[in-house]
C-alpha cells in the first residue's frame, strides 16, 4: 500500500509540474534569467566552497533552463545525491487570469502531499526502501522543494548569498557526553593522536568548569545558499530560497530587479568575531 500511495502521489506531482512548464512555455513571459552554478561534485559533500562562480543566462535559453530546473528531481548521472544542485533564476510573466498562480499553488500542494505520504513511514530505513522502490533514482529532497512566486507588486526583487546556522540547544551534561565520545575518535587532521586527546581534554575542562544550570548551544554554520529577497518597504520584506527559479507574476516595470553575483567568502569569520565560542571546534557557546 505504501508503494502504491507514494507512486500515485508522485505521479500527481509530476503531472502538475509538467503542466506548469507547458503553460509557462505558451505564457506571456516578459523576461527570464537563469544563474548557472558549478555542478556539485562528490568532493563538495565534505568541503564548504569559499568561492562560487555564477554564469548569467537570459532569454529563451534561460527560460528553458528554468523549466528544466523544476523537473530536475532524479539523480541520473550526478556525482552527488547528498548535496542538491541549486537553480537560482527569475521568470517575469503576465498572468491576467491567475492561471499560472493557480498552477503553482497546485504544484506546491502536490509537493506537500507527496512529502506527507513519505513521512507517514516513521522508520528511516523502511522509508528509504519504500521511496526508492516506488520511484527509483529519485532525489527526495529535490521533489520537496517549493516553487516560490509573488503576485503583488514589490519595490524590488534581488538575489543574495546567505550562510545559515544550524542551532542546537544542549545541557552541560550533554555537551560533556559529546566531548567524551569525540575523545575516542581518531581525527584524520591530527597527525599526533595524543595532541588530539589533549585538545579534547582542554575542551572538557572548560565545559566542566561551568555551573550545572549553564545554557549551551551549538551554532554551526551550514553551506552558503542563494536566496531571493522580496522588498516592499524597509520593514515589509521577506526572503525565500533560490534553489529553484522565482516567478514574479504580472510584473510592474518600476520593480527593481537585482542579480546574483559570484560568491567570495570573506577572510574574516564574522561569527567567530561576533561570538566568543566556548569550544571553537564544534561552535559551542554559552548563552543567557
Amino acid at each position: 500500500m505504501n508503494k502504491f500511495n507514494i507512486r500515485s502521489t508522485f505521479d500527481i506531482l509530476t503531472s502538475h509540474i509538467n503542466q506548469l512548464c507547458e503553460e509557462l512555455k505558451s505564457a506571456d513571459v516578459k523576461k527570464a534569467t537563469f544563474y548557472e552554478l558549478p555542478e556539485v561534485k562528490k568532493i563538495d559533500e565534505e568541503l564548504a566552497p569559499t568561492q562560487i562562480n555564477v554564469t548569467k543566462i537570459d532569454g529563451e535559453i534561460a527560460l528553458k533552463k528554468c523549466l528544466d530546473a523544476y523537473q530536475d528531481i532524479f539523480l541520473n548521472n550526478r556525482e552527488s545525491g547528498k548535496l542538491l544542485q541549486r537553480f537560482p533564476g527569475l521568470i517575469l510573466v503576465n498572468d491576467p487570469k491567475d492561471s499560472i498562480k493557480s498552477r503553482i499553488n497546485e504544484v506546491n500542494l502536490a509537493k506537500e502531499n507527496f512529502k506527507n505520504t513519505i513521512l507517514e513511514i516513521t522508520n528511516n530505513d523502511a522509508r528509504f526502501e519504500a521511496v526508492h522502490n516506488a520511484v527509483p533514482n529519485l532525489m527526495t529532497l529535490a521533489a520537496y522543494r517549493k516553487i516560490h512566486s509573488e503576485s503583488e507588486t514589490p519595490f524590488s526583487v534581488r538575489f543574495t548569498w546567505m550562510k545559515k546556522h544550524a542551532t542546537k540547544v544542549l545541557t552541560k551534561e550533554a555537551a560533556l557526553d559529546m566531548l567524551n565520545r569525540s575523545s575516542h575518535y581518531s581525527n584524520p587532521r591530527m597527525i599526533d593522536q595524543e595532541k588530539w586527546q589533549q585538545l579534547v581534554e582542554q575542551e572538557k575542562y572548560r565545559v566542566s568548569s561551568l555551573t550545572e544550570n549553564s545554557k549551551l548551544r551549538i551554532r554551526r554554520p551550514t553551506r552558503v545558499t542563494p536566496e531571493v529577497n522580496i522588498r516592499y518597504t524597509a520593514k515589509n520584506r521577506y526572503h525565500v530560497s533560490a534553489a529553484l527559479p522565482f516567478i514574479l507574476l504580472n510584473p510592474h516595470p518600476d520593480t527593481k530587479l537585482g542579480e546574483l553575483n559570484n560568491f567570495v567568502e570573506k577572510d574574516n569569520h564574522p561569527r567567530k568575531r561576533e561570538y566568543n565560542f566556548l569550544v571553537d571546534r564544534i561552535y559551542l557557546e554559552r548563552f543567557d
